[in-house]
């Protein structure tokens, strides 16, 4: 009897060595990097590594993997029909990858069961088939890094609890924060994000930001019943490198350009004062850039699925009106007829700079300038015309 007992243990404790074992043989760890300096990186990204020593993996799933080469990709972006995919490689040459780029990386290990492990892995490789790897991107909702988290939560037997956020940040104050340096790419940002940008969301919405799930996963807990143990084992930086200098294209910044703008389009008026006849050619230029910006404006605003694109207040400002009436301003520039237009563009800028403060929508810094420009060009062409006929 006694030899019974002692064999029963001795199997119990090798079966729990055995399985003690496997579960140090698999490692699964989520992954953050530092952002790069292409827009598409700025915000960093979000990678799942599975490692199992026993049988010699090592491997990364990406859930942002995409190609520029895709059929009308630019049209497709701006419409909120871009593709993602599930991608896998090699940890070595995505490691390698991130060094290269000047792109720090850091690991925070699972802290998951055995069976979570194994359940992990087998959503990762259904989610690789080729009939379900392609997702929908959405950059704030659904892209690298809550595909990730996500998947993580689906593994795990209990729930995971994360402590709060950071108070009163919107999508805006967090994209901020990573364009930071970038400012022609704020900018172009901050034109096509609407006031549903600035509304303050969760800590769940703000985990759309790859640092901003490092730091949640960091203090998060999982819950099963009355067991509590932390989500993170432990984190370490795998890739340490120094990033790479901010380089802009242009090298005047957005308020400098407008600045200079203005500056043009105060002495277009002087010399029109002076010559008493309208320089139709700026118009050409003013107003078809601004006509062009706004078919931007108005297609995110009426034909994208992007979710915070369509309650763009900036629409007011920039439209297609004065890109579709531009034959006709220039025209009657050049004839020297009286046009209405303007009369009517100087009420609506004036007015769209008075309800600016009461907007629920932050606007970029150069919004109120570059209105302030197309209202003196407007009002050059109201005062030139008085002059011209009351000598």
């Amino acid at each position: 009897m006694n030899k019974l007992i002692i064999a029963l243990i001795l199997l119990f404790f090798s079966l729990s060595q055995s399985i003690r074992g496997q579960e140090d043989n698999i490692k699964v760890s989520l992954m953050t990097c530092a952002p790069g300096t292409e827009i598409y990186a700025l915000f960093g990204h979000t990678a799942l590594r599975y490692e199992d020593t026993a049988r010699g993996e090592d491997w990364v799933f990406n859930y942002g993997m995409f190609s520029f080469n895709t059929p009308c990709f630019i049209y497709r972006f701006v419409k909120g029909e871009t593709d993602y995919e599930l991608g896998v490689t090699r940890y070595p040459y995505f490691e390698g990858s991130y060094a290269m780029r000047g792109s720090s990386v850091y690991q925070q290990t699972l802290n998951l069961t055995i069976s979570e492990k194994q359940k992990l892995r087998r959503l990762l490789e259904e989610n690789y088939l080729p009939k379900n790897r392609v997702y929908r991107y959405n950059f704030f909702y659904d892209n690298c890094t809550t595909r990730a988290r996500d998947i993580i939560e689906k593994c795990i037997e209990g729930k995971v609890v994360y402590s709060e956020g950071k108070e009163r940040l919107s999508f805006r104050d967090i994209v901020h924060q990573y364009t930071k340096g970038h400012e022609w790419d704020e900018l172009g940002i901050d034109m096509c994000l609407g006031s549903e940008a600035d509304k303050s969301i969760d800590t769940r919405k703000q985990m759309f930001a790859p640092f901003y799930m490092l730091e949640a996963a960091k203090k998060a807990t999982i819950v099963v019943g009355d067991s509590v143990r932390p989500l993170i084992l432990h984190e370490k930086k795998v890739v340490d490198v120094e990033p790479e200098d901010v380089r802009e294209g242009f090298p005047l910044s957005p308020m400098v350009c407008v600045f200079i703008l203005i500056g043009v389009t105060c002495f277009v008026g002087w010399l029109q004062f002076k010559i008493r006849k309208i320089i139709w050619i700026w118009d050409l230029l003013l107003f078809g850039v601004q006509g062009l910006a706004g078919c931007v404006i108005t297609f995110l605003v009426f034909f994208s699925t992007h979710p915070t694109v369509g309650s763009n207040w900036l629409i007011l400002l920039l439209n297609p009106i004065p890109l579709i009436y531009l034959p006709v301003m220039v025209y009657r520039a050049i004839k020297g007829k009286k046009d209405y237009y303007h009369t009517i563009n100087i009420v609506c800028l004036t007015s769209f700079m008075m309800i600016m403060p009461f907007i629920q929508q932050k606007f970029n810094v150069t919004v109120l300038p570059l209105a302030l420009c197309l209202l003196i060009c407007s009002a050059n062409h109201v005062l030139l015309y008085y002059r011209q006929n009351n000598k």
